[in-house]
């Protein structure tokens, strides 16, 4: 319009749609866009007034009074909505919460041969709460533990976490192959995930979840299968090891994608002493403002003195500092410390004892 009222052809009148400009930019932008919309269109107002010499002309003070006009109250229906929307996706957002603090239980302090800790860190904005889940309980089979992470955000994601953790407890129960756990897990979800009138490859697509579980025995041993999540790691004697699968696995839901032999799980040593910590990509993910991604085994072995609840918080701290304090994503954690068998104690490297 600007064009037009600077060309030779600025008889046509303009004026009365830059008062709509203000209206538009309210449909799409909050009170700020709004704002700069109207300045822009006032500026235009002005400036084709003066180059048109049309100043003192009833027209150029009607148009700038409905500029004013539209103007106030676009800004006032845009904060409104804005406001309202807000309300909206604050409330959507604490029932997400609320219905994930109630799934995601604290796990057990003792188990058997393990003395644990959790901690779960909610990190998304509006309505999109994460998939994170895990669980530890103790079995005839030893102390098993599953965490996961399921694709996406918000309340769907919170349903398939329902499915995934409640096909675990029951099957973690009676299932003496902690595969067949997995399996279970893979079956609820692909039952949830089932779309009518889809294909089966575009219903598995909709939502995988990666998973891993961890099965700690009498023996000191850790067992392990592991479906697309990142390897969970072992603290011994102040180093961190990364426990990463020989035969990776694609997520479950997308159990046609796996070739190859039978799935067994992996063995790896878990001594007296030792520290195991299983979490979901939201850790070691996290950004600094550099775009570094948060190190978390060196994160672990300047933590490795401390005790289990100290260990996390600490972990936490180092979290916030990494980000300045803006995680993106939900964080899981579960800290597993195995007991001396015979004392019943845990202890560090340096023979400390350790609660």
């Amino acid at each position: 319009m600007l064009v037009i009222e600077l060309s030779p052809v600025h008889d046509l009148v303009t004026g009365p749609l830059l008062i709509a400009t203000p209206a538009l930019a309210a449909l799409t932008m909050g009170p700020t866009g709004t704002l700069c919309a109207a300045a822009v269109a006032l500026a235009v107002s002005v400036t084709t007034a003066t180059y048109n010499q049309a100043w003192g002309t009833p027209q150029v003070y009607g148009n700038f009074l409905g500029l004013l006009v539209v103007s106030v109250a676009s800004v006032i229906l845009s904060n409104a909505v804005r406001t309202r929307r807000q309300s909206e996706l604050d409330q959507v957002r604490r029932i997400a919460v609320a219905a994930q603090e109630v799934i995601l239980r604290p796990v057990p302090t003792r188990m058997g041969p393990v003395r644990a800790a959790s901690l779960c860190l909610v990190a998304g904005t509006g309505a999109q709460v994460g998939g994170d889940l895990y669980e530890a309980v103790h079995t005839p089979y030893g102390v098993r533990m599953i965490v996961g992470d399921v694709r996406g955000k918000g309340l769907n994601a919170i349903r398939a976490v329902a499915v995934a953790l409640g096909a675990f407890r029951e099957a973690a129960h009676y299932e003496d192959e902690l595969v067949e756990v997995m399996n279970h897990c893979s079956a609820a979800l692909r039952r949830e995930a089932a779309v009518p009138g889809a294909s089966n490859e575009e219903a598995l697509m909709e939502g995988f979840v990666t998973a891993l579980i961890a099965q700690v025995p009498d023996k000191p041993v850790v067992q392990l299968i592991n479906r697309g999540h990142p390897p969970p790691l072992v603290l011994r004697q102040g180093r961190a090891q990364a426990l990463t699968p020989t035969s990776p696995r694609p997520p479950l839901g997308l159990e046609d994608l796996i070739t190859g032999p039978p799935e067994m799980p992996e063995t790896y040593p878990f001594l007296p002493g030792d520290r195991l910590l299983l979490y979901t990509d939201g850790v070691i993910e996290a950004r600094s403002p550099d775009n570094d991604f948060f190190r978390l085994p060196e994160a672990m072995e300047a933590a490795h003195g401390l005790a289990r609840p100290e260990f996390l918080g600490e972990l936490h701290q180092q979290l916030l500092r990494h980000t300045e304090g803006h995680l993106t994503d939900d964080v899981a954690m579960i800290l597993v410390d195995r007991l001396d068998e015979e004392a019943g104690t845990q202890v560090d490297a340096a023979g400390r004892l350790l609660r």
